[in-house]
């Protein structure tokens, strides 16, 4: 099983590439790839063909995905880019931030 320290809805903060330093949600999550999309980032030009009559081709803009080793989420107590830390809370695992401890 390919377990990743994001999911969907998280908030992320890009760490290398040209859109490093911004900020984004994760839209999709795949595992098997170990690939998220982020939202508004890492935007690419897609040529697309006309499928059906009367349809527009043309050029279209689309986010593609990155390598989730890229990003890391970002803490909403702290607002920093931060590892997952794990804790044990009433039972239940839950996510944690490393720098100040906040559950996510």
């Amino acid at each position: 099983m390919n377990k990743l320290h994001v999911k969907t809805g998280d908030t992320v903060m890009i760490m290398t590439g040209r859109d490093r330093g911004n900020k984004g949600k994760v839209l999709e999550v795949s595992r098997d790839e170990r690939k998220v999309i982020v939202e508004g980032q890492n935007i690419v030009t897609k040529h697309v063909k006309p499928r059906r009559q009367g349809e527009a081709g043309g050029l279209v803009k689309a986010e593609a995905p990155l390598y989730a080793c890229k990003v890391m989420p970002v803490c909403p107590k702290c607002g920093k880019a931060t590892r997952v830390g794990h804790a044990v809370n009433e039972g239940k695992k839950v996510r944690v931030c490393k720098k100040c401890g906040a559950e996510f």
